[in-house]
Order: structure tokens, then C-alpha cells, then sequence
């Protein structure tokens, strides 16, 4: 029995250490924000945490332009 909890517990904290993006430092908070010409910012999204390749994709990606409203994400 104490094998099966021994085990048990060192599968659960390696799971948490490998899933867990605070340790590798690659994580920020980010948000999407909309900006319109003349108004400033009308809205901004929830803040959410990303981390490695997300956190990649949503800071490469370009800034949106429909008609007088740019869409962008800011990170912190």
C-alpha cells in the first residue's frame, strides 16, 4: 500500500512540474484589446495566462484593421 501511494504521488507531482509554466518563465498575461480611431480603446478582453507556444502565436500575431477598429493583444 505505501508503494501504490509513493508512486501514486510522485506520477502526480511530476505531472504538475511538467504541466506547470511558471518554473520555465515563459509566461504572461495577456489580452485582446479593441482600439477605434478617434474613440480610443472601446474594450479589452479578459486577462488570461499563456505560456510557451500560445504565448508565441499570440505575440507574433499582427495587428487586425476592419474600417476604423484595430483588434491587437497586449501582454504583460
Amino acid at each position: 500500500m505505501k508503494r501504490i501511494l509513493a508512486i501514486a504521488t510522485s506520477f502526480i507531482l511530476f505531472s504538475m512540474a511538467f504541466v506547470s509554466c511558471e518554473p520555465l518563465g515563459s509566461c504572461k498575461i495577456c489580452r485582446e484589446i479593441t482600439y477605434q480611431t478617434g474613440k480610443g480603446i472601446i474594450s479589452e478582453g479578459p486577462e488570461i495566462k499563456y505560456c510557451d507556444a500560445d504565448l508565441i502565436a499570440i505575440e507574433t500575431q499582427r495587428d487586425v484593421v476592419i474600417g476604423d477598429k484595430r483588434y491587437y493583444w497586449e501582454c504583460r
